[in-house]
């Protein structure tokens, strides 16, 4: 079985957005709601500044607490590594928003339940990328399958030494960065 995640080339980031529009309009989501956002992150002092690009989605973790804490089982984790939500469970009691350390999830009032990262679950079963990693113009965005160590983004991540978001939370993410 695979265990699908991202690995996400920071060095190359422009912070053009294209990954959250690229997202929205997969999922056909309002303008206020973004599953996948570009945080700036300003360095240096005047006069030598400058600004990197931060991408933050859910990062389908292993432990992921989002799952330990929902009441009903609407949040669960694949075989394949995705974390998902079936929202007939789903009570919008938004305990699952509060537990993620990553703040990647978005409560859409209107429908009364969460939302966030599903790494286009659909898609992949078509043998299709994820819409961000294919909108992305600078190829910053590398998906595939971290158990097939053949696969490119498995060469990646251990050729690029990637790391996790925050891997003192322990929650086993399914994203990599490399700075």
């Amino acid at each position: 079985m695979a265990r699908y995640g991202l690995l996400v080339d920071l060095s190359k980031c422009t912070g053009c957005a294209s990954c959250t529009v690229a997202c929205q309009a997969q999922w056909e989501l309002d303008p206020e709601e973004r599953w996948l956002r570009v945080e700036i992150q300003d360095e240096g002092t005047y006069p030598s500044t400058s600004q990197r690009f931060l991408t933050v989605q859910c990062q389908h973790c292993d432990d992921a607490p989002c799952v330990r804490v929902c009441p009903t089982g609407a949040n669960y984790k694949r075989k394949d590594g995705l974390v998902l939500i079936h929202e007939g469970r789903c009570i919008g009691c938004k305990y699952c928003v509060v537990a993620c350390p990553y703040q990647a999830r978005h409560f859409n009032e209107e429908r009364g339940t969460p939302g966030k990262c599903r790494l286009c679950d659909v898609r992949i079963q078509k043998g299709v990328l994820p819409a961000c990693v294919l909108a992305c113009p600078s190829g910053a965005r590398y998906f595939g399958d971290f158990d097939d160590p053949n696969s490119e983004v498995s060469r990646l991540l251990v050729l690029k030494k990637a790391k996790q978001l925050r891997p003192d939370l322990r929650t086993g993410p399914n994203i990599y960065y490399v700075r």
